[in-house]
């Protein structure tokens, strides 16, 4: 088994230390990041973005009339690393590697794969994100932009892929296909650009965020807001908020994970442990390892961009305009949706509602769910379970 850091999928989700089987291959699929801008960004909710920059990946090749390709979404604490490695000596490929490559269930043999990292990405400060936010520099302060980025959605991430994919000629996706925050943003693509998206898979995803989960999401925001470094979100120049962002990624790793899991990992609780009895302020190995790992990944992760993550999922709803049925009368698409049985950050309710909505508009969504227990996580370790049926749904008429 092998260490990987990783976070929330969704939502959803923060990098935390995980053991997983990876499979080995004899030689890796070697990826390169690239870099795209362009200007005058307007947002949704009306705002420009002088200049916006994301990274971007892909795996195998576009064909000449560049209808094979598949974009892949990411989910709320991930980046566009979705297969393959940067180096051959890399401890770790992308976090779907089971899934896409040479002969896997999104077969690069047959597809373009491509996938981006988002807006206001979660870890601007990692090397390997590339990312337009609220760190970023104001091009008209010279300064970074703090809380004066604007806020953006869900959709404003599609929007932004869609210039991407423009740039590259491609007005067809074969499939978009995303976990949890990436679930939401493939199920947006299907709304907002319908007659581009012949397929849509989404993996421990919603079609709406409901009171619960609004809820649920703000309790990752408020560890940051309170945090005495904060200060308005107008830190770059001291301290960053590093005690608020590692509860946040704790709180996050926490909820995505199912408690089945975590007791298998965690160290077992010592009854009456002496330290524990000395003080209140005092720690134990339970809640060491919980936030060890998160205090080792918060100096990558900025609190705004955290921040406005949040929001974009808070204020999530396909179509961003109207309700459920309203968007979903606009989906032309083929659809899929791979719902965790276990999950108790997205859970399969929130997906079975958009399924049922679908169906009652007389079309015909698919519907499986993921078994595991992993809880959220089963988005991604468990997914090669059902490698088979998302290979054969992708090669549907």
């Amino acid at each position: 088994m092998q260490r990987l850091l990783i976070g929330f999928l969704i939502v959803c989700s923060v990098l935390f230390s995980v053991s997983c089987a990876a499979q080995e291959t004899a030689v890796p699929m070697l990826v390169e990041k690239q870099r795209f801008s362009f200007d005058n960004y307007t947002t949704l909710g009306g705002e420009v973005i002088p200049q916006v920059t994301i990274g971007w990946e892909s795996y195998g090749e576009l064909n000449e009339t560049k209808d094979n390709v598949i974009l892949i979404t990411h989910f709320f604490s991930g980046n566009s690393h979705a297969a393959g490695k940067y180096a051959a000596d890399d401890m770790m490929p992308g976090y779907w590697d089971s899934i896409i490559g040479p002969g896997k269930a999104i077969d690069t043999n047959k597809y373009f794969v491509i996938s981006s990292d988002t807006l206001v990405n979660a870890f601007p400060n990692d090397p390997n994100v590339i990312t337009t936010g609220p760190a970023s520099m104001n091009p008209a302060t010279g300064e970074p932009y703090g809380l004066d980025f604007p806020v953006v959605t869900i959709r404003d991430f599609v929007n932004v892929q869609h210039e991407l994919l423009k740039s590259l000629g491609i007005e067809k996706l074969h499939a978009v296909v995303g976990a949890s925050m990436g679930s939401l943003q493939a199920l947006e693509w299907s709304v907002a650009y319908p007659d581009m998206v012949e397929r849509m898979v989404s993996v421990i995803g919603a079609g709406a965020m409901d009171a619960w989960t609004i809820m649920a999401l703000e309790h990752w925001a408020r560890p940051i807001k309170h945090d005495p470094n904060f200060n308005g979100g107008d830190y770059y120049g001291g301290e960053a908020p590093l005690t608020g962002i590692t509860s946040t990624l704790a709180m996050i790793t926490q909820q995505a994970m199912h408690p089945v899991i975590m007791n298998m990992r965690a160290p077992q609780p010592e009854v009456m442990p002496e330290t524990a009895l000395e003080s209140v302020l005092n720690s134990t190995p339970v809640l060491d390892y919980l936030f060890a790992n998160s205090a080792n990944r918060a100096p990558l992760a900025d609190g705004n961009h955290l921040l406005y993550l949040v929001r974009a999922n808070q204020l999530f709803v396909a179509g961003h305009d109207g309700d459920l049925a309203s968007a979903m009368a606009k989906v032309k698409a083929k659809t899929l949706f791979m719902p965790a049985t276990n999950d108790l950050l997205l859970q399969p309710y929130l997906a079975r509602k958009v399924v049922e909505v679908l169906k009652q508009q007389g079309k015909d969504p698919q519907y499986s769910e993921i078994e595991g227990i992993w809880g959220h996580l089963d988005g991604l370790f468990s997914i090669p379970s059902k490698a088979e049926e998302l290979r054969a749904f992708l090669e549907s008429e």
